[in-house]
């Protein structure tokens, strides 16, 4: 019988039934019925020198770097304490380390971060009485991608599959503006991503709220929103208020997660002939979305927030 017959027969897992057979093959029936010792390898108590190699495992990982990589894997760090790459892997899970993974982060260094911080996440959390609140951004460069051979389709045992190379197309920028409250989401795309585009956009996101209510939009630092025909309008609309979030803090502007959804239902793995085609399909997402929209809800306090920037910038000087 194959290992996969024998296990599937036992309930078990096929390695282990493959490593039973080698032992039998190797070492005979009579050897394996004998007690083995059983050590931190096999679940036992930890010896002396198990703690030893663990501890050299930790503090390579987190302390040294290999001479011919950035990070270490299993394999290259087993060779060079000279044990298993199941050991080091066992020492790693146990500790949360994973090497292979890195994160990317930038603090902010806003001389108004606090002050900004508490405006927008003060909006999110205790929008003014009687005033709209919308946080507004562009996702610029969306590229109508069509890929050069057709794919296959998902089915049993094989997922969807498209080439790794494509056609361009042309791009488009859409501009969004997530209604706080009602979590609606005002669209429009434009072909070019200039002080006119937000002046025009600006104006439509005007257009759909009531006279008597105030308009609060929460924006970024991009340059276009702060042109002075974009100013001037604001200073001539008494009711319309730009709160603009700290400079390097993106994910302060709640639209960004719209758009994350955005990429990931509709954009990545779309395929698109043509500009307008493209410009349809989000056209038709944001129909599609704002039929039942769901609000997305701000949580985090700003006391945990500057905690842990705080944090971060004690951490930084002597990381370096």
């Amino acid at each position: 019988m194959t290992n996969k017959a024998i296990a599937a027969e036992l309930g078990i897992d096929a390695n282990k039934v493959g490593r039973w057979r080698s032992r039998v093959a190797k070492e005979g029936m009579s050897n394996i019925e004998k007690e083995r010792p059983r050590g931190a390898n096999h679940g036992g108590k930890d010896s002396n020198k198990q703690a030893e190699l663990r501890s050299q495992v930790l503090e390579a990982t987190t302390q040294t770097i290999p001479s011919d990589a950035t990070h270490w894997s299993c394999r290259s760090m087993a060779r060079h304490l000279n044990t298993t790459h199941s050991f080091v892997n066992r020492v790693w899970r146990a500790h949360g380390l994973k090497p292979h993974l890195v994160r990317t982060f930038k603090l902010s260094n806003d001389p108004r971060f606090e002050e900004k911080l508490r405006d927008v996440v003060g909006l999110y959390l205790e929008p003014p009485h009687n005033a709209a609140v919308f946080s507004f951004d562009e996702k610029s460069q969306i590229q109508a991608l069509d890929r050069t051979q057709p794919g296959l389709p998902m089915k049993k045992g094989r997922c969807e599959t498209m080439t790794h190379d494509y056609q361009r197309h042309g791009t488009t920028t859409l501009f969004a503006a997530l209604n706080i409250a009602a979590g609606e989401v005002i669209g429009k795309t434009y072909r070019k991503h200039r002080h006119q585009e937000v002046l025009r956009f600006l104006r439509e996101i005007e257009r759909t709220v009531p006279k008597e209510q105030e308009i609060h939009i929460v924006l970024d630092n991009y340059v276009t929103h702060k042109h002075e025909e974009v100013l001037a309008w604001i200073e001539r609309k008494k009711r319309v208020f730009l709160h603009f979030i700290p400079t390097s803090s993106s994910w302060a502007n709640l639209v960004e997660r719209f758009f994350g959804i955005l990429t990931q239902k509709q954009i990545r793995r779309g395929m698109f002939t043509s500009v307008p085609q493209l410009e349809k399909c989000l056209r038709d997402y944001l129909l599609s979305y704002n039929e039942n929209p769901r609000p997305l809800v701000w949580t985090k306090a700003v006391d945990e927030i500057l905690e842990k920037v705080h944090r971060g910038r004690e951490t930084l000087p002597k990381a370096s």
